[in-house]
């Protein structure tokens, strides 16, 4: 993830979400006593210079302000731990050992064939999940030989897990001219802890996101509240061709374009314009779109 804002590391929470007594830990005697949904939290920096006033993940987290060794600061660099307050909505999902991040994640625009995102509904008919009776109904829903194949997911412009049928494209699934921050396919499992995230993938070749939109994948699970394991179980490497422009997908480390035989470029690049979209996918095999 672009960590040119900042990110923290949460180490250790003291959560006033409802005006009670806090969830773990206790706010020092003397200290005013913080407003609902705000929490005090001991934090490492690992990455860029979080500052006062920032906001974290899709403004659902202001950091309010800095302890640094009994003192007040206006910024903290790594790989300090400081403590702070932070407050919002974001306050109820904070947990020990997430980051939180104030970057903007990468927003993807649709790359896929032209006539496929003509044929998708201006609205999107992804369904928003963001809590785990959400995902139960929804799940509910489906048919059987749906329930037997992982589904479509994006994550819309505004951190939200969006679900779809596998059969459904996702540009469908994300609305026809709407950005996201990450896409891909997804199944759920019965766990001791509740419903649970397996088999996430990036497979999305309308989008041809990142592997670092895991970052986005794992925000939006947490705020719905689904458990997962921490990364993609299957991570397809996009790259778009610098001498003929194809799309390709990478297999096993053979950054070599299937129609040209061009060398790949190590680093992201396929197009995230419209300008590009009308450009075809190439590879050894296509996936779905």
């Amino acid at each position: 993830m672009d960590l040119r804002g900042g990110a923290l590391q949460i180490l250790e929470v003291a959560r006033y979400g409802d005006g009670g007594p806090p969830t773990t830990g206790r706010w020092p005697a003397g200290e005013a006593r913080p407003a609902p949904e705000t929490a005090g939290c001991v934090v490492r920096c690992v990455g860029g210079e979080p500052r006062v006033g920032d906001r974290f993940d899709g403004d659902t987290l202001v950091l309010e302000d800095i302890d640094f060794h009994g003192r007040p600061v206006d910024s903290v660099t790594p790989p300090c731990a400081a403590k702070v307050r932070l407050s919002g909505p974001g306050v109820r999902t904070l947990r020990p050992w997430i980051v939180i991040s104030s970057a903007e994640p990468r927003r993807y625009g649709y790359v896929g064939p032209p006539e496929i995102r003509a044929a998708a509904p201006e609205r999107r008919t992804g369904s928003p999940i963001s809590r785990p009776a959400d995902l139960a109904a929804w799940l509910a829903g489906q048919s059987r030989a749906d329930l037997a194949e992982p589904f479509t997911y994006v994550v819309d412009e505004d951190g939200v897990l969006l679900l779809a049928p596998r059969r459904s494209e996702h540009v469908a699934c994300a609305g026809r001219r709407a950005l996201v921050r990450a896409a891909g396919e997804v199944a759920f499992a019965e766990g001791p802890e509740g419903l649970r995230a397996v088999e996430i993938s990036n497979q999305s070749t309308g989008y041809c996101p990142d592997a670092d939109s895991w970052d986005s994948v794992a925000l939006a699970l947490d705020r719905a509240g689904l458990a997962h394991d921490g990364g993609f179980d299957h991570v397809v490497v996009f790259r778009r061709c610098p001498r003929c422009a194809q799309l390709n997908v990478v297999r096993e480390d053979d950054y070599v374009c299937a129609p040209c035989g061009a060398e790949l470029p190590r680093h992201w690049n396929p197009p995230a314009d419209e300008a590009d979209e009308s450009r075809a996918f190439s590879g050894r095999r296509r996936p779905p779109s």
